[in-house]
């Protein structure tokens, strides 16, 4: 359970340096998927395809994902764009050049695939660890502090040059503490908290939220145009949304209600059985 920061965050890391950030937020749709077909065959998710909570379940995870491949393939027709300044365009032009020259396609895809194999993994498998272990933020603290240790293990090997390990400016300080505090540490422990309460396939079918934050904040901080396919693909995966949230509600609902059925049920039959037993003993003793 340890190695899911070393895994998870070191093969997206080597994904982004020889891909784009757009592309690796399309192939982390593939994360609610992966994580419902292992689910499903440990028996962590149970899926009745007779009842309607079931079938919600399975057809709104493959609208979320639907729709966030929407967003990635389908662009359609502009609808907004913010003008940038002269100083921005020049950042962002040098940022898309020099990440054109670094891209490996075949080598990305690779390490993307990586990174969504042992996410989905992670995730699968945090559900029976909290069942025994339901400290979630004791968990948390583990799996960061020795995610620490093995990542300055591999980087000691690494990286071998001295001046990489030197902070040059304060936008990479703020970029370390972000990825620290909050991209590891805020988001394992929120993670962990929520498969904690509703398993982990409720977890991962919010994963395609991400490609539509990705479109947002590529509008709103580098001045893409915002497209009608982002609109459309926002609509549909707010529909799988709902339609999983539904599903896990309603089967929540019949769980519950089944067990309050069979524990009046045991109730009455121990009534009746008590009733029984004192009547007999009333008819044995004597007048």
């Amino acid at each position: 359970m340890n190695i899911r920061i070393t895994a998870n965050q070191g093969f997206y890391l080597l994904g982004l340096t020889y891909a784009s950030p757009t592309f690796a937020s399309a192939m982390q749709n593939s994360v609610p998927a992966i994580t419902f077909i292992m689910a499903c065959t440990l028996r962590i998710e149970h899926i009745n395809l007779v009842r309607r909570h079931g079938v919600a379940k399975v057809l709104g995870t493959i609208v979320s994902i639907g729709g966030a491949t929407t967003i990635t393939l389908y662009r359609g027709f502009p609808l907004l764009q913010r003008s940038l300044t002269t100083q921005e365009t020049h950042h962002t032009h040098d940022e898309i050049d020099s990440i054109n020259k670094s891209q490996n396609w075949t080598l990305g895809c690779l390490y993307l695939m990586g990174h969504c194999l042992s996410w989905a993994a992670w995730m699968v498998l945090q559900a029976p660890v909290l069942k025994k272990y339901p400290a979630k933020l004791t968990l948390t603290s583990f799996t960061c502090f020795f995610g620490l240790i093995q990542f300055l293990v591999i980087a000691l090997f690494v990286e071998t040059d001295p001046n990489n390990w030197i902070i040059g400016s304060w936008e990479e300080l703020f970029t370390i503490l972000y990825a620290g505090i909050v991209a590891s540490g805020l988001v394992v422990y929120l993670q962990t908290w929520c498969i904690y309460q509703g398993g982990p396939v409720f977890v991962a079918v919010f994963q395609p939220l991400q490609t539509l934050l990705v479109a947002a904040m590529a509008f709103v901080v580098l001045g893409d145009k915002l497209y009608s396919g982002s609109i459309v693909g926002s609509v549909i995966i707010m529909l799988g949304l709902y339609l999983v949230l539904w599903g896990k509600t309603e089967e929540k609902r019949q769980v519950n209600e089944a067990s309050s059925q069979e524990e009046d049920h045991e109730s009455l039959t121990k009534n009746l059985l008590g009733d029984e037993s004192k009547e007999a003993q009333d008819s044995e003793s004597p007048v």
